[in-house]
């Protein structure tokens, strides 16, 4: 299982880094070319910064003004992205520990505890990141298709696709790493039958007076026949 584990490690790394791309992007949404009526010039904005660029390739960019004044879904987007990107690192970090490949960690089981957790982060951390752009695409599509809605318009940014491939890269792993542990637990159970062999001794200690073991191989006396005793009764009669 050490091949499953590396790729589940590979998805899950491959998730965090794509879930930071996407936290740290400035295109969760752009404006619609449909209703502009200049295409040369577009805004892009992001969980952190409006940016405003053309076909030149120049962008200019400024940080929101103040935290307080953000709406609703901004803040609750940059706190699920941020703890996704907490609960992926420490699940890469846990995963290199937990690894069966890796030397260190401790023994077996502990090590895979160590790996169960991990898995268990990077499914939290990909469930974080998928519920932050799902909840942001949802407003802009409902803005975008709101015919009462007069203001600016926009489109679901490269950003939105690049956190949810992150996501399921982090729910992949971590369902990989979950499965490699409990096929682990599941064939270590297989290979502990053991045989009880005190079980005869056992029962030749109950079956004795205080306790006393009988010996398996104690031989009984031997028998003497009668015409023996006879033969040696009249060898003895004259001495």
């Amino acid at each position: 299982m050490s091949a499953v584990q590396i790729l589940a490690f590979l998805s899950g790394l491959a998730g965090l880094g794509a879930i930071i791309g996407a936290t740290a992007s400035n295109e969760w949404r752009v404006t619609s070319r449909a209703s502009s009526v200049i295409t040369a010039t577009w805004v892009l904005q992001g969980l952190w910064n409006n940016c405003a660029g053309n076909a030149i390739g120049a962008v200019h960019c400024r940080p929101h003004h103040t935290i307080l004044n953000l709406e609703g879904y901004i803040q609750a987007c940059r706190g699920l992205m941020i703890s996704a990107v907490c609960l992926g690192f420490f699940g890469s970090i846990f995963a290199l520990v937990g690894m069966k490949c890796t030397k260190i960690g401790g023994s077996d089981k502990s090590k895979a505890r160590i790996a169960c957790s991990a898995g268990v982060f990077f499914i939290l951390s990909g469930l974080c990141s998928l519920s932050a752009c799902s909840i942001y695409a949802q407003r802009i599509t409902s803005e975008f298709f709101d015919p009462m809605f007069v203001a600016q318009k926009y489109e679901l940014g490269a950003a939105l696709f690049i956190g949810w491939a992150g996501s399921v890269l982090c729910v992949v792993g971590g369902v990989m790493f979950c499965f490699s542990i409990a096929s682990n637990f599941s064939k270590s159970h297989s290979h502990s039958d053991y045989v009880y062999k005190g079980a005869a001794l056992h029962s030749h200690v109950s079956s004795n007076p205080r306790g006393q073991v009988k010996s398996i191989n104690q031989r009984p006396p031997p028998q003497y026949s009668v015409s023996s005793r006879v033969q040696n009764f009249d060898k003895n009669v004259y001495v």
